[in-house]
């Protein structure tokens, strides 16, 4: 295939595509006009010209137009200006052309995917799309599912739904038909592998028992006491994970979080010695999380050690669920195939980069950890991935992908004025009977579609967009940590301090006075910083550069930050004993209009020039 011009993707970041975007936008709205005359087109016209003569019909559009520009004066005002190359905050950054006009467009079909009836061109585009991600997941397409759902949030739920239905079914065989698991111990049921529980799943159809014994899981039941074990996920894991383990009853205190390194990654030692001494206690492992773009640092947890972990376990009678949260970055494993879909061993796979231009020569990623990392994700029971975050599709678009479609004979409900239960049944495109949503847009799933067919997903169509974001984030890395100490405006100097090496696309970083060894300083220096390059002290035009930031705590991450911190003469006792642990300011670097000796030198000049304002600015105040 033809690799695809990242330019010609984005409206950009001084709309200089805004003609051709007008020129589609104005087709699509045409079409859809003509559709609505051109259905029955001998029915009479319900507004007459007479009714738009009216003084009333007049003010009220009068009215609409006033409350439109009032919107627009808003939004103008208060929006945050993801599209710019300034823009270093949160998980936000231009966003595809054809996803936006695509969601433009079918909004005003307003379809419904939640049952095929109300959206027959949208529900189909979903499902397409799903193949599409499962397939560069790693995953048998035509054994996998995968849907959209309304973001990360959801996707990380419907995680924790197929893993706890999983976990508990074989019970509620023992319970309800004990022959089919006769000679099993309730230890050996709670730690078959997820194969073995959807073979057990197809047995129980084929006996006719299958509603009776799902009738005795804890879909029905309810869980009881931490029956089905602990779920295990690393420090830096996405708060959603605290919520879907109440709300699903899995209980907030059966969810171990397990420390992460330096490198604020998990510690597969430590999940190594939870796991053992779980195991020697008999309390059964629900399952085990592992993040591939941390949404406060971005790192990438080894997946291959959790895998090779489990197949290790499995030997001696124990097994989980694995589910890898991508929500952040799953994308970027588009990169990471070659133009047939093939996972590209690192040698060639950064030759490729280089020889096609996809990140620039000097940037050496991605580490060999982290593409062993992303070639094991193939190995996951579950992944969450977010199209409306490195998929550069518009809110809201997560997507969650299951490595074997049985699981939905654990999740699906039915509801009769939507479909029957023979349809569903027969028809996996009722989305409905198997998702946590009732109605959603079926717009989402046009535009995630139409992303995904002009920007295909390998290396020489999405992989590009995503190569624009990894140079960006190395080379302001790399800037960062060989800037000599900035010289502000009050004659002060300030050391630039980064925590660790991108995994991702995510940099975090410090701005410490010359000398300082005071946290507090440097907390409310770094706080200071921040509320001066965000809406805090807003307006947002006011400022030159845009960026967000975190917090480190004892309670949350333990002693991961003590390296950094020590790089700087703070020692573990200054972290230990301050309550706020310690502040970093956050750059996620999506934009794919850094590019090397173009804008980006230019930018990163003004950025460095700026800050020698800001910090004197914030130092004084």
């Amino acid at each position: 295939m033809e690799k695809v011009n990242v330019d010609a993707l984005f409206l950009g970041p001084k709309s200089e595509n805004h003609a051709f975007f007008k020129e589609l936008l104005s087709f699509m709205m045409d079409e859809h006009i003509h559709w609505r005359r051109n259905f029955h087109p001998n029915d009479p016209e319900a507004v007459t010209l007479s009714d738009m003569d009216k003084t009333s019909f007049r003010r009220t559009r009068e009215r609409t137009r006033e409350v439109l520009l009032r919107l627009s004066d808003q939004l103008k005002a208060k929006s945050l200006p993801w599209h710019s190359p300034r823009y270093l905050g949160h998980m936000n950054s231009d966003i595809l052309m054809p996803a936006t006009l695509a969601h433009m467009a079918a909004i005003l079909y307003n379809p419904n995917n939640v049952a095929f009836e109300a959206s027959p061109a949208t529900t189909h585009l979903e499902i397409e799309a799903g193949r599409e991600m499962a397939a560069m997941l790693g995953y048998d397409p035509a054994k996998s599912w995968c849907h959209i759902t309304s973001g990360g949030h959801l996707a990380n739920f419907e995680g924790v739904w197929f893993m706890r239905n999983a976990k508990s079914f074989p019970l509620g065989v023992k319970a309800a038909d004990p022959e089919a698991v006769a000679g099993k111990t309730d230890w050996e049921l709670l730690n078959l592998s997820p194969g073995q529980i959807f073979d057990l799943v197809a047995g129980t159809r084929r006996a006719g028992t299958f509603d009776a014994a799902r009738e005795q899981s804890v879909r029905y039941t309810g869980v009881q006491g931490g029956r089905l074990g602990r779920l295990l996920v690393p420090q830096s894991k996405h708060y959603s994970w605290d919520k879907a383990a109440d709300v699903l009853g899995i209980g907030v205190d059966n969810m171990i979080k397990i420390q992460v390194g330096s490198d604020f990654r998990m510690d597969m030692d430590a999940l190594r010695a939870v796991v053992e001494d779980l195991t020697s206690r008999e309390i059964p492992i629900l399952g085990v999380v592992c993040v591939v773009g941390s949404t406060e640092e971005g790192a990438v947890d080894k997946v291959h050690e959790a895998a090779a972990m489990r197949r290790e376990f499995e030997s001696r009678g124990v097994s989980f669920w694995i589910h890898v949260d991508a929500a952040y970055g799953g994308y970027t494993r588009s990169i990471f195939l070659d133009e047939d879909g093939a996972f590209m061993p690192l040698d060639k796979m950064k030759r490729v980069l280089h020889e096609d231009d996809v990140v620039a020569g000097d940037v050496d990623w991605p580490k060999p950890e982290v593409h062993a990392a992303y070639e094991a994700m193939a190995e996951a029971d579950s992944i969450t991935v977010d199209p409306h975050k490195m998929g550069y599709t518009p809110y809201s678009a997560g997507m969650i992908a299951a490595k074997d479609s049985r699981v939905t004979d654990l999740v699906s409900y039915f509801a009769p004025y939507t479909f029957t239960k023979g349809e569903a049944a027969a028809n996996p495109d009722m989305l409905g009977a198997y998702i946590m949503e009732g109605s959603k847009a079926g717009a989402a799933a046009a535009a995630v579609w139409a992303a995904h067919q002009v920007a295909p997903l390998n290396v020489k169509g999405h992989g590009r967009v995503q190569g624009r974001s990894m140079e960006a984030a190395n080379h302001f890395y790399a800037s960062l940590t060989a800037q000599e100490p900035i010289k502000a405006e009050n004659g002060r100097c300030y050391e630039i301090v980064t925590l660790t090496s991108p995994d991702f696309n995510l940099v975090n970083f410090v701005f410490n006075p010359e000398g300082n060894t005071n946290l507090d300083v440097l907390n409310r220096l770094t706080l200071g910083v921040y509320n001066r390059c965000s809406y805090v002290d807003g307006p947002v035009y006011y400022d030159s550069f845009l960026t967000s930031h975190t917090e480190f705590t004892v309670k949350d991450y333990g002693d991961a930050p003590i390296a950094f911190l020590e790089r700087m003469g703070f020692s573990a006792d200054d972290y230990r004993d301050n309550p706020d642990g310690v502040w970093v300011l956050r750059a996620c670097i999506l934009t794919p209009f850094l590019r090397h000796n173009t804008t980006y030198d230019k930018y990163y000049r003004r950025f460095i020039q700026t800050m020698k304002t800001i910090l004197t600015e914030v130092d004084e105040a």
